[in-house]
């Protein structure tokens, strides 16, 4: 992997089981079915794109991504070699070497596959092996356990809880759960998720 220090860029991250390439709207048919699968974007406390509003999501993350606020990657099965989710680098903080990585979904066929461990591998890598993060956040609804288990499973710790910290558009309010892992667990971090790849590629 080459090293660079933009917290923006968004170089093609390749695993096993998946691969992160920079987000296009040539991915959007493909993410478009994903999330039609069980009407995944329907999910009332996180956001995921409906499949009619796919492209204008890619959009969105695109500007973002060219005024140098987010990192947006699609998740492609390695396999299939389809789009199947979504992720990104977020809150980017170069100057005290800090990100978030979030904005993540993957659709039902994708889930529980290891195809979510192998990404957050390859972008947790690239945060401290190439980009020099000192930490690295994730951030989810209090009521997405889901989310909340995955999170802790990788090996981040809960830093605390932001009460009320964002409204949605049907007036909701999510009290935010926050994690970080640092740049010291990192190697810890690594050895779990090496052996939970292991595992998944042995099936």
């Amino acid at each position: 992997m080459h090293a660079d220090t933009d917290f923006a860029s968004t170089p093609t991250l390749s695993g096993s089981l998946t691969r992160l390439e920079p987000l296009s709207v040539d991915h959007a048919d493909a993410l478009a079915e994903a999330v039609a699968v069980d009407e995944l974007w329907r999910t009332w406390y996180t956001r995921i794109p409906s499949p009619d509003g796919m492209v204008a999501e890619i959009e969105r993350r695109r500007r973002l991504h060219a005024d140098g606020k987010m990192a947006p990657w699609a998740v492609v099965d390695a396999r299939t070699g389809r789009a199947i989710g979504m992720t990104t680098y977020l809150h980017l903080d170069p100057g005290n070497r800090r990100l978030e990585i979030g904005s993540t979904w993957l659709g039902v066929e994708a889930q529980r596959t290891g195809i979510n461990a192998e990404a957050k591998r390859l972008l947790l890598a690239r945060a401290f092996d190439d980009l020099h993060c000192i930490a690295v956040e994730f951030r989810t609804h209090w009521h997405n356990h889901q989310s909340r288990a995955a999170i802790a499973r990788l090996g981040a710790k809960q830093d605390g809880v932001l009460r009320k910290h964002t409204v949605f558009e049907d007036g909701t309010l999510r009290d935010t759960v926050v994690f970080s892992i640092t740049d010291d667990e990192w190697p810890t971090v690594r050895l779990g998720l090496d052996a939970r790849l292991a595992r998944s590629l042995r099936r």
